[in-house]
């Protein structure tokens, strides 16, 4: 799916078919337009002289749909050799034992005599060694003592090679993804049945935010779970970007009610107008407490770490006058905040949001007023720009309190010589 995904977004197929033929392992790639779900993708196929023909869907994916995320490879995983393995599930079961109980240094071997790039070979020798390492741990072996049985097979060595080639020709800085559906249910391997997602997957995934949707089928594999920490993909929202190509690689199963199909966009990332990060909305309506209470109880959440607290009359059910609290903090301080509100309040109830925050940078200049020093909180444009400028309250309060001078005139003449300030750096 990644390779066909590629293609679609401008990928020389030429360059991906040179690079098949470097590895020297007897296999070629073909490609075809088909539609998943109402969409036009482009299929590739890995095929070797034994492989049954493009224009029929493969054993493996008629049993195996891959939506969504990975490249749609074996349904197999990688696993050491038994003495008497169990039968394969992929469309090359028939072929010879050698060329399915590949070691890494047998693969890594393939990769290295291949006339490509040293940042391709770079990029598909760490792979293999990821998934190397992810299979040692999981059966308890010396790395070396590894051997692969479906992951060995021609068509997957392909699989990755091609996918380092063909991301390093499109020339991206960085890949970002969505959260994987790894899908649900069981999958038949050479060591019998494992659950969805099997071990390798979820080794090689690491920290990469999953979840589970959609009818029961392995939806992310071992070979794409390797391609995707060959790449260092990020997850992370959609950014600002101007799109520049799309493509979309298509799987093998025409899934009734969703398009199995991997959607890639490439563009360049654009600086947004502002800093933006995730808020914590907080929201309880409270009909029975004093104002005190909540006054103190405004001024704990505030002390605890909430960004603002504030409070709003509101009119309840059967006419009731009661006030709501909206609480604005970080996400991680929810649960602490929100044990508060409960231990310190009335309420019984209440209920909390994600939304955006937006926010200017922010900075602070003093000036020397004839009672004492002001800072001055100064906010700026991504430019550079400033967008306001005010004296800090709480530093204002003080030298009025403490000289006896009206609080509006220690403000007033603070931002008099900001202003001043300002105009001598114009000048100059």
């Amino acid at each position: 799916m990644l390779l066909g995904a590629l293609v679609d977004a401008g990928v020389a197929f030429s360059s991906l078919q040179e690079t098949a033929a470097a590895l020297n392992v007897g296999a070629r790639l073909e490609m075809r337009k088909v539609v998943r779900g109402g969409i036009t993708a482009t299929k590739v196929d890995v095929l070797t002289p034994d492989s049954p023909a493009a224009e029929h869907e493969h054993p493996h994916e008629a049993h195996h749909a891959h939506e969504g995320h990975t490249h749609e490879s074996h349904a197999g995983h990688a696993h050491h050799v038994h003495p008497a393995p169990a039968r394969h599930t992929h469309e090359h079961a028939h072929e010879h034992a050698h060329e399915h109980h590949r070691s890494l240094s047998n693969i890594l071997a393939i990769i290295g005599a291949a006339p490509l790039a040293d940042g391709v070979k770079e990029k598909a020798t760490r792979a293999f060694q990821l998934l190397g390492e992810a299979e040692a741990a999981i059966h308890s072996i010396p790395v070396e003592k590894v051997h692969f049985h479906e992951v060995g097979a021609v068509d997957t060595i392909v699989d990755i090679v091609c996918a380092a080639a063909g991301s390093a020709a499109l020339g991206v800085d960085r890949w970002l993804a969505s959260p994987l559906n790894v899908g649900s249910g069981t999958v038949q391997c050479a060591h019998g049945i494992l659950p969805v997602p099997a071990p390798a997957t979820l080794a090689l995934l690491a920290d990469a935010p999953v979840y589970a949707a959609g009818q029961p089928m392995e939806r992310v594999t071992p070979t794409g779970a390797t391609i995707l920490r060959m790449l260092n993909v990020q997850y992370k929202p959609l950014p600002a970007m101007r799109i520049t190509a799309s493509g979309y690689g298509a799987g093998g199963r025409d899934t009734p009610g969703q398009a199995n199909v991997l959607r890639m966009l490439v563009g360049e990332e654009t600086a947004q107008d502002v800093a933006a990060e995730p808020i914590a909305v907080m929201e309880t309506v409270i009909d029975d407490s004093s104002p005190q209470l909540l006054a103190y109880v405004s001024e704990l959440l505030l002390e605890a770490g909430a960004w603002d607290v504030y409070r709003v009359a509101v009119q309840m059910k059967k006419g009731r006058n009661g006030v709501q609290m909206t609480v604005l903090c970080r996400p991680g301080l929810v649960p602490a905040l929100r044990d508060l509100l409960f231990r310190e309040t009335t309420t019984i109830g209440l209920h909390w949001r994600l939304e955006n925050k937006e926010s200017l940078a922010r900075e602070f200049a003093e000036v020397q007023t004839e009672w004492g020093a002001v800072r001055i909180k100064i906010a700026r444009w991504p430019s550079g720009e400033a967008a306001n400028a005010a004296p800090e309250y709480e530093d204002c309060r003080e030298i009025a309190a403490r000289h006896a001078v009206p609080l509006k005139q220690v403000m007033q003449e603070a931002m008099r010589l900001y202003a001043a300030v300002q105009v001598k750096k114009e000048e100059r």
